[in-house]
Order: C-alpha cells, then structure tokens, then sequence
C-alpha cells in the first residue's frame, strides 16, 4: 500500500464530494437561511453519532458569528432536555441516511413544540425528510473510508454546509469584527479586537511622573519606584512636556550630569509620541515596536497625561501581533 497515495485519495474524495454538494445549493439553501437569519429564539442544531459532532460545531461557529445556538443531544432530549426547545427556535437536523431511531424518536416531540424543523440529509425518502418543513437533500457521494462505510465525505459536507449557512448570516446581520471580539474576550483573537489602551494601561498610582521643574534625581527616584523604565514630564496643568527613559537616563549619568542640581527638563526628550486611551492595544503595540521604544505616554484629548501604556502590560494581557 501506497499510504502518502492512499491518503491523497481521502482528499480527493472529500473534495469531489465538497464540490457536487456546491453545485446543488440554490433556493432551498435560501430558504434555509432565511428560517435562521428570520430566527426569533435560537438555532437548536442536532444529530448521533459522528453527525453529533458536526452538529456541535455548527451550533459553536453559529454562536461564533452572531446567531444564538446551541447542540442538542437526541438521547438528553428524551429526557427533559426538549425543555430547551420553544416554538420561536429553527431545529437543524443532520442525518444522511434520515433513519437514525434515535433522531426519529425525538421528531414528534419536537413537532409538538411547534418550532421550524429543518434536516440535512442523503436520502429525499427517508422518514427525517418526510416530517419536517424544510429539506436539504445532499447528493451521491463517495465516502472516503476505503470500505465505504464509516462517515467521512458526508460529514466533510454537513460541517462545510453548515459553515455556508452560519457565515452567510453574520454576513446578512452586518456582523463585524467588533462584534466578534465581543463574543470571544478571553481570546486572542477577540483581545486583538476589542482591547483598548486604558484597558492595560498604568494609571493613578502606578503612573510615573514628575513636574517639568523637578530635579533629576526626583524623575529617578519616580521611574524606581514604579519600575516602567520611564517617567513623564507634565506642566503645572498636567500637559505632557517629555519623557526620560532608561535609556535616556544612562546617557545623562554617561555625561556625569549632576542629577541632584540638574532639572529635569534639560535633558528630557520633548513632544514625545503619545497615544489616545480609547486606540486599540494592538495598535499600541505595532507602533510601540515599529519605534523600536517599550512604551508610549497616553494622553486625553487636551493633552493631558492620564497613563503610560507598555509593550509588557499589552502582552501581560493576551494581546499578541
């Protein structure tokens, strides 16, 4: 056996598969589509066995971009899990032979409720596509398992389907990337999206300052104590005036500058960068690194210093580029 051969022809297959079931999608796909994006409760997605764990993915990337949904197990349902089920909800039933008792059992019940039923499915004649209101009717494939048994092709199209309908939608909400952060903080991907600059900022105590009038050895004694490797020079209004960072720190004491009579403002650097509270983390940090600098003053809209943002603190809290 040629098994980089063999596995090629699992690919093959699959895609083959993908591609007849894109080539059959036109108004029943729509009308589907419509039923969820029209969904006044939720997109209750089902099925056993391996369709089970596609109709756990659908339910999550649904979730994902927008529309309310959740996994039903068949077997829970019959035991009190149908209380999660009101007749404002769509029912998403995946099954490509349509025979699965487990799923045929819980048809009636669902019935009753009252909700929009929906199945996918390999046979136009099963009892699934009989009871229920709408019906996608995948075509002939091949499955990929070289006995030609085990769930492989038809559970590569039932996800990619549901893929279809889930992204279609968020498209028709006006779903955007905003939105996707929100529903997804603890990640990266949703930090990148919605976490600010104040978000991760040092403020109040922890922000290291001094008057423009302070001696030098006051702005050390500051960026020791609040350990950012940098201190701000404001006026007496508060308006940021400079920096002094480590860096620039060592070269002064390189000069033999006397830090106890100098001030601070003669050696400061003036009109340093500075950032608005309400930009993005992320875009904190790509600037943060294009200066090659570890840090960035934050300023309000008069100019004012309310914090210092660090390339350390935006990673601390889960931002990456």
């Amino acid at each position: 056996m040629d098994r980089l051969n063999e596995a090629k022809k699992v690919f093959d297959i699959e895609i083959e598969a993908l591609k007849k079931t894109r080539d059959i999608l036109n108004e029943t796909f729509l009308n589907i589509l419509d039923e969820i994006s029209n969904c006044e409760g939720k997109v209750i997605v089902t099925g056993m066995g391996k369709p089970g764990h596609i109709a756990q993915k659908i339910a999550a990337t649904f979730s994902s971009l927008g529309t309310p949904s959740f996994y039903l197990h068949p077997a829970e349902a019959m035991h009190g899990d149908l209380g999660m089920v009101s007749k404002n909800d769509v029912v998403i039933i995946i099954s490509y032979s349509g025979e699965s008792s487990e799923i045929l059992e819980i048809l009636p019940a669902i019935k009753m409720i009252g909700c929009k039923i929906i199945a996918i499915t390999g046979k136009s004649e099963s009892t699934l596509a009989k009871n229920v209101d709408i019906v996608q009717v995948l075509p002939e494939f091949e499955e990929a398992c070289h006995l030609g048994l085990a769930p492989t092709s038809s559970t590569t199209v039932e996800l990619v389907y549901g893929d279809a309908l889930a992204v279609v939608a968020s498209e028709m909400y006006d779903f955007k990337d905003v939105d996707f952060g929100k529903l997804h903080p603890a990640g990266a991907l949703g930090k990148k999206l919605i976490l600010k600059v104040k978000d991760c900022m040092a403020y109040g105590k922890e922000l290291p300052s001094v008057n423009t009038n302070s001696l030098l050895v006051d702005a050390i004694k500051e960026m020791t104590n609040k350990g950012l490797g940098v201190v701000c020079m404001v006026d007496d209004n508060n308006k940021l005036e400079g920096i002094l960072t480590d860096g620039d720190l060592r070269r002064v004491i390189e000069k033999r500058v006397d830090i106890y009579s100098e001030k601070v403002k003669n050696v400061m650097t003036n009109n340093p960068k500075r950032i608005s509270s309400d930009k993005l983390a992320i875009e904190a940090l790509k600037f943060i690194r294009s200066k090659n600098i570890n840090n960035l003053p934050v300023v309000d809209e008069n100019d004012k210093l309310i914090g210092v943002v660090d390339w350390r603190q935006i990673v601390k809290a889960g931002v990456i580029v």
